[in-house]
């Protein structure tokens, strides 16, 4: 087989958990048009004179809530990913493939990554942004990014992109093992709440799939696991700004649910693959006071996939099945 490089592609994290480094990381993510649709010269003032003067205070003690011996938690388990699925590789296809992880915000940059495949002369490359459902400001961005920095190599190896994966089905079998192993420790709630995180809604009125990919997650998975309508609820979570966002958010169905009288709830991220500061802070921490103070008497976070057998095997798959695919360089979608 031909030497492929896999490019891992995840969001991105400060790079301490200090003020400074929050507010770098912020800068840069912020700034990107793809994930604040907001005129530029208008959004410049409201970044640098509002938004980074109070935010990176702010996100600083949630991070610092969650932050790990070893680094960001996004960073510690992306970096988990990557050297499970180098393992996997190296049992099924030695030297077939060679995983390599970037961050579309801060290091490793995609440019860092890329210059490494170019030195090591690959023949092949396969981009996966570990963002199951398709959106413009998470696997839109990240592909333009790549694309920008490929299109800059002269003489670049042929490259495909894996540009979702939402109904896939080791995916969704690597979701329902991880509730039911859940279930079989903790018992099985009253309620199952999927939380994607949110987008604005004008991004799905311009034809964003987001909203119908999560939707498609959410049918295959509650299929899976064999659940009544009243046993789940699909919500949307990290809302930012004053703007409409995709509904029903997470904070206001987990105050009707314990409102309602549901005392137990079990929580699942399906759109993320690493646990972070979305997941870990926002859902597992604050989300649980808000539903407890609401009234509910249990609720418990289900972890992402991270590392998980099921998981590493479904991402591997996924690879495997777009490597066999004919190679796609100029003809390549622009998502």
């Amino acid at each position: 087989m031909k030497k492929t490089a896999v490019l891992l592609i995840n969001l991105g994290t400060p790079a301490a958990p200090t003020e400074e480094a929050v507010r770098d990381y912020l800068a840069e993510f912020l700034w990107d048009p793809r994930v604040v649709q907001i005129p530029r010269a208008i959004w410049w003032v409201i970044l640098k004179f509002f938004v980074l003067k109070k935010r990176p205070a702010q996100s600083l003690k949630a991070y610092q809530k969650v932050w790990m011996d070893d680094g960001s938690p996004l960073m510690v388990y992306s970096q988990k990913i990557q050297q499970k699925l180098q393992a996997l590789a190296d049992k099924k296809a030695p030297e077939a493939y060679e995983f390599t992880l970037a961050m579309r915000y801060g290091e490793p940059s995609i440019g860092t990554a890329l210059e490494k495949m170019k030195q090591e002369g690959v023949e092949n490359i396969v981009v996966l942004p570990l963002y199951p459902q398709f959106a413009t400001s998470s696997t839109g961005t990240a592909w333009h990014a790549f694309r920008k920095q490929y299109g800059e190599w002269e003489g670049a190896p042929p490259s495909k992109t894996i540009v979702d994966y939402h109904d896939d089905k080791g995916y969704i079998d690597a979701l329902a093992d991880s509730v039911k192993k859940h279930w079989e420790k903790n018992g099985k709630a009253e309620c199952l709440v999927l939380s994607f995180h949110g987008v604005p809604d004008r991004t799905i009125k311009q034809g964003d799939p987001y909203l119908q990919h999560c939707i498609k997650t959410t049918e295959l998975l509650v299929e899976q696991l064999d659940l009544e309508p009243l046993e789940w609820r699909m919500v949307f979570q990290s809302r930012f700004g004053k703007a409409k966002w995709v509904q029903p958010y997470c904070v206001e169905t987990l105050e009707d649910l314990a409102e309602e009288g549901v005392k137990e709830v079990d929580v699942i991220c399906p759109g993320f693959a690493a646990d972070c500061l979305e997941t870990l802070e926002e859902i597992a921490i604050q989300n649980r006071d808000i539903y407890l103070k609401a009234g509910g008497e249990s609720y418990r976070y289900i972890p992402a996939l991270n590392d998980s057998e099921k998981h590493i095997e479904a991402l591997f798959s996924l690879v495997e099945e777009k490597n066999k695919e004919a190679s796609v360089v100029q003809a390549e979608v622009d998502p």
